[in-house]
């Protein structure tokens, strides 16, 4: 059993998603937004993400992290900060085992879209789609988060796959070596 935990890091909102792939299904356990005290310092909304994160590696017994990978935008404090929360993800990730799952933004567009110059909305909306018992209307730093998280899924899955058709083959190889 693999639990990915899809995360859209932000030091005032936080959205994220964990997924449980077991025997080729796959099962949404949790989703949501975390927030954070904004009239905190950004060391303690830093602190504070690192609780909630770690509750969360814990409370779900997390095996897979997926991330979108950072881009310069119009704002270089932004991305600074989102360098000191994925600072906190690596370390949580080394403390407990969790392997590290990047997409680029046009990966998860393209992946759960189709377009890789998909929107937000557009990206929203193909989530809606391929979970309709989601709640309506939520924040897009959760349907990222969801989006993401979907990609890790369907990274772990085809891996799995992968590693599978190895086993039986090398299985097979060893079978026929005994014969």
């Amino acid at each position: 059993m693999m639990h990915v935990l899809g995360i859209d890091p932000g030091t005032l909102f936080t959205g994220y998603a964990v997924f449980e792939y077991e025997n080729r299904t796959t099962r949404l356990l949790s989703y949501g937004l975390l927030r954070f005290n904004a009239k905190g310092s950004l060391p303690e909304r830093i602190l504070e993400f690192h609780e909630k994160i770690a509750d969360l590696v814990k409370n779900y017994s997390v095996t897979h992290i997926a991330l979108e990978t950072p881009f310069l935008g119009k704002n270089a404090q932004n991305f600074l900060k989102l360098g000191y929360l994925r600072g906190i993800i690596y370390l949580l990730s080394q403390k407990n085992n969790i392997k590290i799952l990047e997409f680029s933004p046009r990966e998860v567009k393209c992946s759960v879209a189709g377009n890789g110059g998909a929107d937000k909305q557009q990206v929203a909306f193909m989530v809606y789609r391929l979970m309709p018992t989601l709640e309506v209307q939520l924040k897009s730093d959760v349907t990222d988060a969801l989006a993401i998280g979907l990609c890790g899924v369907w990274q772990v899955q085809k891996s799995f796959s992968t590693f599978l058709r190895a086993f039986v083959v090398y299985i097979g190889v060893i079978t026929w070596f005994f014969y």
